[in-house]
């Protein structure tokens, strides 16, 4: 149901120390747009890279074209919470906005299924999906999580004002 197809034309692989600026490119226009991530829109690419850099048993990882190099979109896991709710991971994805369309964040998430499992973690949990990002809830939902609530109210979106955050999960 969620395999990716072996023609894509980019590689998902572990991030590395020089993969930063690349990684900053895709986060920042995110960040910046404010419509689909709870972060400040001020955020400075110091908290964004301490933020979004995961050491095990997290990761953080990329998407890169197979031809230039380039990185085309990122991911990162780590545990939900600590102590007894460390088994449940989060994660989070972005996509460079001309790379939209292209397999990219179904290949992120289904990897990131792929690598917290053999992590160790039991199930992933998202804590705050935007009710009005349609195109990441049903992709979301197309990889086996649903909703279990939603915070009605709890994003105020740049364009349309407040909007719900739905929780989702599914088992690993």
């Amino acid at each position: 149901m969620w395999a990716v197809s072996q023609e894509q034309s980019f590689d998902i692989r572990s991030a590395t120390p020089g993969d930063w600026a690349g990684i900053w490119s895709i986060l920042e226009p995110v960040i910046r747009e404010g419509e689909t991530f709870t972060w400040d829109r001020g955020t400075t690419q110091d908290e964004a890279r301490a933020k979004w850099t995961k050491e095990a048993p997290g990761q953080t990882f990329v998407a890169v074209d197979k031809e230039s190099g380039r990185i085309l979109g990122t991911g990162e896991f780590h545990p939900n919470q600590g102590g007894g709710g460390s088994h449940v991971a989060n994660a989070g994805y972005m996509v460079g906005a001309h790379h939209t369309g292209q397999g990219i964040a179904r290949a992120l998430c289904a990897y990131s299924l792929q690598e917290a499992k053999a992590a160790g973690f039991y199930a992933m949990q998202y804590n705050a999906v935007v009710e009005s990002n349609v195109r990441a809830v049903w992709l979301w939902q197309s990889m086996g999580f649903r909703i279990l609530a939603t915070v009605p109210e709890a994003f105020n979106h740049p364009e349309i004002g407040y909007v719900g955050l739905h929780v989702m999960y599914r088992k690993l």
